[in-house]
């Protein structure tokens, strides 16, 4: 299809076929260590599929709010267990983080997702309390920008309590997706696409959203964090130097700047 280059990550990333181990790996090894601290519950169910699971990671003291990190994979790969090691800034910073699977494509169709999420972002604020910020990758991205909605299906108590969402990368505009391949497991038409995009919608009164992207992205992807930054009104950041798949690292430094638009300017 003519826009699969346009979305094509990896094809352009040297050393991308590296990266799934690499954050495999490291996130195994971290989960390791924080299962031993006694500071993460695993395996927690948000619904009955096999996929309807989060880890939660626990700051040393009592925690401040809680996090999620939402993975990418174009709603088609990856597990939490790929990613728990970026809930690294937010449990150092004194939150605690969860990190949600969802049923992939092309069993669950991106609108089922999303209400996957919504549950997800439930299950965990009835074990945490107070405020709660989103962080999520790509198409993770798109789904913590969805939860920034006035029609995000979460529960109205829950709901107020997001306070913060950071996309990095995100997907916000899904139309351009009906003329890629991947839309073979996506299964979006014009009217999903346009449900589904967040450009396309309107973020509720009260949330901070500010949207990150690589300066070294594929152009698509700029303009995807370009138009959600003009189409809600929220500041967008290109991070120098930062590709598709390291745009993400800061997550794991307290101190960065996408931690403090996450967590707010009093983040360790």
């Amino acid at each position: 299809m003519d826009l699969d280059d346009a979305y094509d990550n990896g094809g352009h990333i040297d050393g991308a076929v590296a990266y799934p181990d690499r954050w495999a790996d490291a996130a195994a090894d971290w989960r390791g260590m924080e299962s031993a601290c006694g500071r993460a519950q695993l395996n927690l169910a948000y619904g009955p599929a096999p996929r309807q699971k989060f880890d939660l990671f626990f700051p040393a003291g009592r925690p401040l709010g809680l996090a999620m990190f939402v993975h990418g994979g174009y709603w088609r790969r990856f597990d939490r267990s790929d990613w728990s090691h970026f809930a690294a800034g937010c449990t150092a910073a004194g939150w605690a983080c969860a990190v949600p699977s969802y049923t992939l494509a092309p069993q669950a169709r991106i609108a089922a997702i999303t209400a996957e999420i919504g549950a997800a972002i439930a299950a965990a604020a009835g074990r945490v309390p107070g405020p709660i910020a989103l962080t999520g990758h790509s198409a993770g991205g798109h789904l913590v920008a969805r939860m920034a909605m006035a029609d995000a299906p979460v529960p109205r108590d829950v709901a107020a309590r997001i306070t913060r969402v950071v996309p990095i990368s995100p997907l916000s505009d899904l139309r351009p997706l009906l003329r890629t391949s991947m839309n073979a497991d996506l299964g979006l038409d014009a009217t999903d696409a346009l449900a589904e995009s967040p450009v396309t919608g309107v973020p509720r009164a009260g949330v901070a959203v500010s949207v990150w992207v690589g300066g070294a992205e594929r152009p698509a992807f700029i303009d995807q964090a370009r138009w959600l930054g003009q189409a809600w009104g929220c500041p967008w950041h290109i991070a120098d130097g930062r590709h598709h798949f390291d745009v993400i690292e800061p997550l794991r430094d307290p101190q960065s700047a996408v931690m403090r638009d996450l967590l707010g300017p009093g983040v360790a």
